[in-house]
């Protein structure tokens, strides 16, 4: 199984997403593929959001090694889901090229049976609303690991 998820710049919801993924498949001893990309490439190279990665570190997640990069057409073909933060990024996915090959375009929280729920962008808010994002998206992540494992498994 092959994971990508899609924020804006890539430096606070993606890759808390990404690593929170890497966690519980590791975990779980799955051998899935994760990665994370922005709808834009303005942080390309940089480091997670420090209070991002403060979030998920507290939390047992590990940041170590990612960077920000923007998503590339290809990727729709690299990746068989493709996890939109909010509705604005899933919008701009829809309308990238490559977007009708491959990869399923889904929302995280859509993962949770909470269809159409933004996760809210952290950047220019408290440090709160980093915990509160990352509340939503190990949720997410536990609902999309659990409901993909049993569509391998009846499938």
């Amino acid at each position: 199984m092959r994971l990508l998820f899609v924020c804006t710049g890539n430096i606070c919801r993606s890759p808390t997403a990404e690593a929170v993924a890497r966690s519980r498949l590791s975990a779980l001893g799955l051998d899935w593929r994760v990665d994370s990309a922005g709808t834009g490439g303005w942080h390309a190279g940089e480091a997670p959001d420090p209070r991002a990665a403060a979030a998920g570190v507290a939390r047992g997640h590990d940041f170590a090694g990612l960077s920000a990069r923007e998503v590339e057409p290809d990727d729709f073909d690299r990746f068989d889901h493709i996890i939109a933060m909010d509705a604005s990024h899933l919008r701009a996915l829809n309308a990238m090229p490559g977007s009708g090959r491959g990869g399923r375009l889904s929302l995280m929280m859509d993962w949770t049976g909470e269809p159409g729920i933004d996760v809210p962008d952290p950047y220019y808010g408290g440090e709160d609303g980093f915990d509160r994002v990352l509340d939503m998206i190990e949720r997410a992540v536990d609902g999309l690991i659990g409901r993909l494992q049993a569509d391998q498994v009846s499938g």
